[in-house]
């Protein structure tokens, strides 16, 4: 009975948009008199459930004005950080700008981030299978041939006002409001112009959304790419939802992509109902540019004996590109602990990687201060650099349209236009055309490729964002990386450019081995990639890959930063695509959060794989920079830093090492690299030849040292000796030839 009033008190409320006998069984109906002869005037509230939290939302009361359906602008923020002011008694006059937000607050059921399973979409009629409801999807991609299972929409068989798409909220929701976008296809041009919306609660008796007196009409789509909201007129509980297509694009068909807005209505006797968000108290918001810097600030303010924020340049626009550094020993390279790097937002429109950035410096900073062993192992023994927006003005231009509205390109290039992700020198195609030239190819660079001179002219189309990054790059003894993106579900690794610009081509490293271990690694931690029932986001099946791939086998980036780190620096990194959705709502930020914190946690552990040490003089015992080590059989040398010391990713394995460096003679180790998560000590010591402490003394202005003179002299009578056995060696083979060959005549 306490369940049946609670529905029927909503359906009542909400301006009785339902006959309510039509919307019940029996029981409620008799619920329903006995209700119409109180007072209505009575504080009758519905509480709301949200999708990612156990917190109350606003009340229904709260939310219930009527709403213009040409209101386009969706509000941003989480319910939650409502109901908090809320309940902590802050109470501020409200604004038509506040009724507006409050009434577009409920969040996506899903479609997009793929929540909303295809059992609980219907359509009236389908094309084909490829076009099935089952496509009808916010922001859908289709491949680059139409005709195939996975086209950009749900396209009618018809073109009548007949047809509808359905979607099961599966439980009783408050709709708010549908976004509507136009097919994806690069070959046809398919929208709705107009269309109306049904509700039901048992998807057999339906009722059409009414404006006043007149059933509405919905503004759709004027191209195939903008989505476009439209605002319920009254909010409406229901549990089924359909768009009916009125009129479309005169020369396509009927197609769409959509998004339902709504908050599922909170039933005490519902033991189903459980928190689907995260137990970690952390921020779950979407953090503007000022936010996010209030945001860094205060998780300095409560840690600062671990953290440190830093600005390595400016964006197009002026906006500063922050880092967060978290260390035991902020600010200083300590010798032998390695640098770790995660990069987010490089597509400004991406914006799930920039929330999971700053709340992993949250997170990090809450578990120190709590002496959780592993975040202060991390902590103790890396030194980690978080970059939460690498293209904070393409984000801000996403972050005005909102998570819905958005699209999948606002706010993906910088301020000027630019795909930060191919603007890197591309440094593949120079080591290749270098090798296929060269006689002998091991005499080719295979690391530390110097930048082409023509990309650090200042008219060369470079955006200020990747000069700053490179900078940093160059800047700090970065040894692994991730960059943080959306869209799919999947970590690439390098190579992403291919040999002779192949559009896809597998195209590995000398170090393919261990990218793909650092590829599974997250992707095997990954709640959602590691789930072998889930559902391709776009077209493209990557389980069959263990949702790991090559990404010059995925498709070629020529001037990848991934690529990039790899040849000029000694840092390996992977690029993450975190989720389907590329700017999932915020109440999906708390379910994001715990699907990849393991994964960000155990990618950064891998950091201590492999050998470590310091390459030292012998006799002064100081740090040699530069230096060169090699590993046998792997084709990429990297160098020691500044302080000498240097760091080599490995598989498990038994490897030889050769370490030299300029005026030195080289030193031969071999090296174990065992199957625990630690590095391998493997320190060298390198004595300078006779000629460089000669060159030494001279510029110094000492006396050459008798035992320096004796050793040099030694070294003469060597090096003439070695010359005279040449000759001799090779008068012995002249005279042996001759021999044979009179032989050979007198025989």
């Amino acid at each position: 009975m306490e369940k049946s009033l609670c529905t029927l008190a909503a359906v009542i409320f909400l301006g009785g948009f339902f006959d309510a006998a039509q919307l019940t069984d029996d029981t409620t109906t008799e619920v329903h008199l006995l209700l119409n002869s109180t007072s209505t005037a009575a504080s009758v509230t519905v509480q709301l459930q949200h999708h990612s939290t156990a917190k109350t939302t606003p009340t229904a009361a709260q939310k219930l004005h009527t709403t213009a359906v040409t209101t386009k602008k969706l509000h941003r923020k989480n319910i939650s950080r409502d109901s908090e002011e809320e309940n902590n008694g802050e109470k501020k006059p409200a604004s038509k700008t506040d009724e507006k937000k409050t009434q577009l607050d409920c969040p996506p059921l899903g479609l997009e981030s793929l929540r909303v399973d295809d059992s609980q979409i219907r359509a009236s009629s389908s094309q084909r299978s490829g076009l099935g409801p089952h496509r009808g999807r916010l922001n859908i991609q289709s491949g680059i041939s139409d005709g195939d299972l996975y086209d950009g929409a749900w396209c009618a068989a018809y073109k009548d006002q007949n047809q509808w798409l359905e979607v099961d909220a599966i439980y009783l929701t408050l709709f708010t409001g549908v976004v509507l976008q136009g097919k994806n296809s690069i070959w046809s041009w398919d929208w709705v112009h107009t269309y109306k919306v049904q509700l039901s609660n048992d998807s057999v008796t339906w009722k059409t959304c009414m404006n006043g007196t007149e059933e509405a009409i919905f503004e759709g789509n004027q191209n195939a790419w903008s989505p476009v909201l439209g605002v319920l007129p009254v909010p409406t509980v229901a549990r089924f939802i359909r768009i009916n297509p009125q009129t479309w694009y005169i020369n396509g068909t009927v197609c769409l992509r959509a998004e339902i807005l709504g908050c599922r209505v909170h039933d005490p006797g519902d033991s189903s109902e459980q928190d689907l968000g995260s137990k970690d108290p952390l921020d779950f918001r979407h953090h503007n540019y000022n936010e996010m810097r209030k945001f860094m600030k205060s998780v300095t303010k409560e840690c600062p004996d671990i953290t440190r924020i830093y600005t390595i340049g400016k964006s197009y626009t002026g906006l500063k590109l922050y880092v967060m550094e978290i260390s035991d020993n902020p600010g200083k390279h300590e010798l032998g602990e390695p640098e770790f790097r995660y990069v987010a937002g490089m597509h400004g429109n991406e914006a799930l990687g920039r929330e999971l950035v700053l709340n992993l410096m949250q997170y990090l900073c809450k578990e120190y201060k709590k002496g959780n062993q592993r975040v202060v192992r991390l902590v103790t023994d890396t030194r980690i650099h978080l970059l939460p927006s690498m293209n904070p003005d393409g984000y801000e231009e996403a972050y005005k349209k909102g998570s819905e509205l958005a699209g999948w390109a606002e706010g993906r290039y910088s301020f000027e236009g630019i795909d930060l992700n191919s603007n890197f020198p591309d440094l593949n195609n120079i080591m290749w055309d270098a090798e296929e030239m060269a006689i002998d190819k091991s005499k080719v660079s295979n690391h530390y490729i110097p930048i082409p001179e023509y990309y650090t002219q200042e008219d060369a189309m470079v955006s200020p964002e990747t000069r700053a990054v490179i900078s940093w790059m160059e800047d700090i003894p970065f040894v692994l990386s991730a960059n943080l993106h959306g869209g799919e579900l999947v970590v690439s690794y390098p190579f992403d450019c291919t040999v002779g610009w192949a559009p896809q081509e597998d195209t590995p490293t000398t170090d393919n081995a261990f990218f793909r271990w650092l590829a599974t690694v997250y992707a095997s931690t990954n709640l959602v990639m590691a789930n072998p029932n889930r559902r391709l986001c776009h077209h493209e099946d990557f389980q069959v890959h263990n949702n790991i791939i090559n990404g010059g086998a995925w498709h070629t980036v020529p001037g990848s930063m991934n690529d990039f780190s790899y040849m000029h620096t000694n840092c390996f990194e992977v690029t993450v695509e975190l989720s389907c959705d590329k700017y999932p709502h915020a109440s999906e930020l708390p379910i994001e959060w715990e699907n990849n914190k393991e994964s960000l946690l155990v990618y950064m552990e891998q950091i201590h794989r492999g050998i470590k040490g310091v390459v030292r003089d012998k006799m002064t015992k100081q740090g040699i920079s530069d230096a060169v080590i090699k590993v046998e059989d792997h084709d990429h040398d990297i160098r020691s830093a500044v302080d000498g010391d240097y760091w080599r990713l490995l598989n498990p394995g038994e490897y030889k090492v050769v370490v030299w460096a300029e005026g030195y003679f080289p030193s031969m180790r071999r090296c174990h690299v065992g199957m625990q998560p630690r590095a391998t000590i493997c320190d060298f010591t390198l004595t300078k030849t006779p000629l460089q402490r000669l060159k030494e003394i001279r510029a110094k202005g000492l006396k050459i040292p008798q035992d320096f003179l004796q050793l040099r002299l030694r070294a003469l009578r060597l090096r003439k000796l070695r010359a005279t056995t040449k000759v001799l060696n090779q008068r012995r083979v002249g005279q042996r030839t001759l021999q044979e060959e009179r032989k050979a005549r007198g025989a």
